[in-house]
């Protein structure tokens, strides 16, 4: 079996250094064998840079994934066609930099992932994420039956929907974007294992691992105001799933849930 641990929306340094603790433990023990991160808000701001993301990848990450954020640090841009395990949403239009999926070889064997994005209640108007997907899943079909799928998306509905629409074709479909992890793993009647939300890494005293008062304030005033990265105990949540890589078929989805002090 591949034992896949996948880390949700990873929240500024505190964050990225809680979700590399974890990462270095899972794999130091041999309980996983492949590690894929969204990687959207690990900024101190949002979006990526290319100092975190060698960062993240050298702390044993295999693939880092991304969404709406990806192009909020503005030197990212040029740094995604260089690094093919830095992956954008598949279903932006051709010719914007960088890749939505990649196939890397393991001891193993080949593991392919994917990241796709939703429309409903985003702001980029992008491809539909459902011809994309299942056209990119199919396609990564040739070379391995392992698949993974990170689905950027604001809704349960439409990130549901995308996992079904898959079900069968991938090995895995695991909803980010929200920061909430959901209660909803499952193995899907085709063999794809789903999880709506994986949550975030970020800290546990915090609105979406932003400090509290600035975002209680923007909700009583609707004034314009920044929201810095809260700190204290950091939650990194995710799922851990195992793959059959005969077939590409999930055997078990688990949610994961480690608190780390990183006060």
């Amino acid at each position: 079996m591949i034992r896949l641990l996948f880390l949700g929306d990873i929240v500024g340094e505190p964050g990225r250094a809680a979700a590399k603790v974890v990462v270095s433990e899972m794999l130091k023990e041999g309980e996983v064998d492949f590690v894929v991160v969204n990687g959207e808000n690990s900024a101190q701001g949002k979006g990526i840079s290319p100092k975190i993301a060698i960062d993240l990848l050298r702390s044993g990450v295999a693939v880092i994934t991304t969404g709406d954020h990806a192009w909020d640090q503005r030197e990212i841009v040029p740094y995604f066609p260089t690094e093919p395990r830095l992956l954008r949403p598949i279903n932006y239009p051709v010719g914007v930099p960088g890749n939505g999926s990649i196939i890397l070889d393991t001891a193993k064997g080949k593991i392919a992932v994917m990241n796709v994005q939703c429309r409903t209640f985003m702001s980029q108007p992008l491809d539909n994420p459902f011809h994309a997907a299942l056209e990119e899943a199919e396609r990564l079909r040739a070379e391995t039956p392992v698949i993974f799928v990170d689905v950027h998306g604001e809704t349960t509905s439409e990130k549901t929907a995308v996992a079904r629409h898959l079900d069968g074709k991938v090995s895995a479909v695991v909803g980010t974007h929200t920061h909430v992890q959901t209660a909803d793993e499952r193995i899907l009647a085709g063999g794809t294992a789903f999880l709506c939300d994986a949550g975030m890494c970020g800290a546990v005293d915090s609105i979406l691992g932003r400090e509290a008062g600035p975002v209680i304030q923007k909700f009583l005033d609707c004034m314009p105001i920044k929201f810095p990265i809260a700190r204290g105990i950091v939650q990194v949540c995710g799922a851990l799933i195992e793959i059959d890589p005969e077939t590409g078929k999930a055997a078990s989805i688990e949610r994961v849930q480690k608190i780390v002090d990183h006060r």
